[in-house]
């Protein structure tokens, strides 16, 4: 492996341990209370319930807001599925970084 190869290994390392970093506080912030109130509980099932009954709202019936609702709906499907893909993302990081790490330190032993 040459310098360039040992460099590219080094971003990335470091892209995968800001991806873990992420991943990190997004595990800070599932554990917080106020989160948990505000968006586990709050958005995710009390929102999302409002956003269901709404859809059957005689009311709500007009083409305008049926859309606005369905994206409303879609909104906290989108979020979530973000968070989601953080926390994977975390965790294969995890995994390529341990990876990545060892082979740098077998290169810098070889003296490369």
């Amino acid at each position: 492996m040459n310098t360039l190869e040992l460099q590219q290994l080094e971003l990335s390392i470091k892209q995968a341990q800001q991806i873990v970093n992420l991943g990190e506080s997004l595990e800070r912030l599932v554990v917080n209370r106020d989160f948990k109130e505000l968006i586990l509980k709050g958005y995710f099932e009390q929102e999302a319930i409002r956003l269901v009954h709404l859809k059957c709202d005689d009311n709500m019936q007009s083409s305008d807001s049926q859309y606005s609702i369905e994206k409303q709906m879609m909104g906290i499907g989108a979020f979530s599925a973000y968070l989601d893909t953080v926390r994977i993302r975390a965790q294969m990081a995890v995994n390529s970084l341990a990876s990545d790490e060892e082979t740098r330190n077998e290169l810098l032993e070889e003296g490369i």
